[in-house]
């Protein structure tokens, strides 16, 4: 990338903790796919499915771990390849910084602390009473309500909404979309409504808020609601893919990894590490232990040991679950051999 940093391969071995295998020496302008690499470019191999591309690559070097130190071509070695590649990924691509400024356009309530490092771009809003910390970047269309708090070096995207009285920490990134603090779904049934008006759900006031500690990300159009009572709390380090729902007082617990369109019902708590494939549903006031694993499309009925990995709907060990599927894709022969036996038994004289 013309006028873009430049490195030589051993000082970015260096700085990932890896060693070089071939010329240390060679000048490294860019990462690129093992497909479009050129002399210039460093990509990574890390999944044998792309063996062939990693055989056939261009790329002035790649990173690889221990076991792919050697044959032609220069290597990056790092004991965990996917990690070094994001660290060196991280050094073409650095975060955004915040240039400190206040737009003419945004409104910054009089009551409201904006660090001075801080930078709100036009359309933001920044409510009575919030807090904006040290170098945090406020895009368009960004909405902090009511005595709101958001940490240091945050990176809120456009149309994030984070409600009043919740509590973002530092280091935070939530994505274009994201809405922090909205109403938990609660509602009591009411028979008779206001003066015999007839029956009607009432609604039940969503009195508490959301904590989202450090280093957390939340994905686009992502929506985690408030406290009934209390607060719901994202755990330090949880990242969270785009349209996932974590209902009211639910607790997600530290490191955990809840993917796309995972679902969390209220007063559930995650442990440290959990993890949630795509579209998993786990309903309320269930305990998920520290490192369980729960596979796409799971539907989660029953609480969870630690550790333990579970698929199905409605949940069950993930090996028992996968002999239920093989069994199902034989369903159709057995139905058919189930058949034939009945006959067989049939023109024996006995009964099917």
């Amino acid at each position: 990338m013309a006028g873009g940093p430049s490195f030589r391969l051993d000082d970015l071995a260096a700085r990932v903790g890896g060693e070089v295998a071939g010329d240390g020496a060679a000048r490294i302008e860019g990462v690129a796919p093992l497909e479009e690499a050129g002399p210039g470019d460093i990509s990574f191999f890390a999944n044998r499915k792309y063996r062939a591309a990693f055989e056939a690559t261009r790329a002035g070097a790649v990173i690889v771990e221990p076991g792919e130190a050697g044959g032609a071509g220069n290597r990056l070695v790092a004991s965990n390849a996917y990690l070094a590649f994001a660290k060196v990924s991280t050094l073409f691509h650095p975060p955004r910084a915040a240039v400190p400024d206040v737009a003419p356009q945004a409104f910054v309530h009089p009551d409201a602390r904006v660090a001075a490092s801080a930078e709100i771009m036009p359309f933001a809003h920044v409510g009575a009473g919030a807090e904006v910390g040290a170098r945090t970047i406020l895009f368009p269309g960004v909405v902090l309500g009511e005595g709101a708090r958001v940490g240091e070096d945050c990176l809120l995207y456009p149309n994030v909404v984070v409600r009043e009285g919740c509590r973002v920490g530092d280091r935070v990134i939530l994505q274009p979309g994201c809405v922090v603090g909205s109403d938990g779904f609660g509602f009591a049934f009411d028979v008779q409504g206001e003066e015999g008006s007839g029956p009607r759900h009432y609604k039940v006031p969503q009195a508490g808020a959301v904590v989202i500690e450090d280093d957390v990300e939340l994905g686009a159009n992502t929506c985690v609601d408030r406290g009934t009572l209390g607060d719901t709390v994202v755990g330090r380090g949880a990242k969270v893919d785009n349209l996932v729902q974590i209902a009211h007082n639910v607790a997600v617990g530290p490191l955990s990894l809840l993917m796309a369109q995972a679902g969390i019902a209220g007063s559930t708590r995650l442990g440290m590490g959990v993890i949630l494939a795509g579209q998993a549903g786990v309903v309320g006031h269930l305990q998920i232990g520290d490192g369980a694993k729960v596979a796409a499309q799971t539907g989660v009925m029953h609480d969870v040991e630690a550790g333990a990995v579970e698929g199905g709907s409605p949940s069950m060990p993930h090996a028992e679950w996968m002999k239920v599927q093989a069994v199902l894709r034989r369903l159709p022969e057995l139905v058919k051999r189930v058949r034939q036996l009945e006959k067989a038994v049939e023109r024996l004289g006995g009964k099917p």
